[in-house]
């Protein structure tokens, strides 16, 4: 259920420290039509903010970050965040303009509109995160008829958005090459989904939706083609192959070499630099050089700056 908040009294009770980010990650980087819709439906609600965005042709895979408040009532439950309807704008128009079977890309995918995550910034709850997630998976469910798989806070028992992709067998490259390329998943899912039909239509595909508390994306570029050994790589780095707790981990090809891509899921615990110099022990065995590693997004402080920053500019303008 969508609230309406309009008049000046009720926007004079916008707590600004009660901030929600959303990751919306789409499989389309290469078609600038289709990225201006895209945009151009997050930009359509003047109180949601795009404050950073990443776009990868070789991925063939965008990533844009929104910024908006969320209200709570009386009891501190939350009631509304503009987000909700931004990024529901933003998923219909994805799945208006992207058709999964003709879809090919360097980065594993299952959906058009692949992943949402919302994170708690300033004084917002994870709570928060997790009330608008589930909120959104309703509203992608019900509305495209899209299968949705909650993860993490948004999940009933927090299961992880890793666990539930390799269910689904997300990291099996399908092609040579771009490595994954079409759709190529039984029309009927294995699993019930939290949302939606268990029948997946070709073009849409699945989307993943949840909640966490922030979490960092870093890349380290290897000086070679060889996708095995990055692989191999990627592996030894992630928690899940006994490497650094806390960290995911993706052996990627680019166009003239590979990357490691990490999703680093408590960077206060385990940052870049650990992530980066044990990379470079493990390339070194394999006989590979290695470059500094590079952020594809901001930091959560940065990201809180941006938005005040662009919502005082909004409100400045005529």
């Amino acid at each position: 259920m969508a609230f309406n908040y309009t008049t000046e009294e009720q926007k004079k009770t916008v707590d600004q420290s009660m901030l929600l980010c959303c990751k919306f990650f789409i499989s389309e980087g290469r078609n600038i039509a289709t990225l201006d819709a895209i945009e151009r439906a997050a930009r359509s609600n003047l109180e949601t903010v795009i404050v950073n965005k990443f776009h990868d042709r070789t991925y063939n895979r965008a990533r844009y970050n929104l910024v908006s408040y969320v209200l709570h009532d009386c009891t501190g439950n939350a009631i509304y965040s503009p987000l909700q309807q931004t990024v529901v704008a933003m998923a219909e128009a994805a799945f208006n303009a992207i058709n999964l079977e003709f879809h090919d890309g360097a980065h594993p995918r299952l959906g058009a509109v692949d992943d949402i995550v919302f994170h708690p910034l300033a004084c917002a709850s994870l709570d928060d995160a997790a009330w608008l997630a589930k909120s959104v998976a309703a509203d992608i469910g019900n509305q495209f008829n899209v299968p949705v798989f909650l993860y993490a806070a948004a999940h009933p028992t927090g299961k992880q958005l890793d666990a539930i992709r390799r269910e689904l067998g997300y990291y099996r490259p399908n092609s040579i090459g771009n490595q994954w390329a079409g759709w190529t998943m039984p029309d009927i899912l294995p699993q019930t989904p939290d949302e939606g039909p268990i029948v997946v239509t070709r073009s849409r595909g699945i989307s993943m939706i949840g909640a966490q508390s922030w979490v960092t994306l870093y890349n380290i570029p290897l000086l070679s083609t060889d996708v095995s050994a990055a692989r191999r790589i990627a592996r030894k780095v992630s928690a899940r192959g006994g490497g650094l707790p806390t960290v995911q981990t993706l052996g990627i090809v680019c166009e003239d070499s590979t990357e490691i891509a990490c999703m680093l899921l408590e960077p206060n615990r385990v940052g870049a630099d650990r992530v980066q110099n044990l990379v470079e022990i493990l390339a070194a065995q394999e006989g590979l050089d290695v470059e500094k590693g590079y952020y594809t997004d901001l930091s959560p402080e940065m990201i809180v700056e941006q938005y005040m920053n662009l919502i005082s500019a909004k409100k400045s303008s005529p």
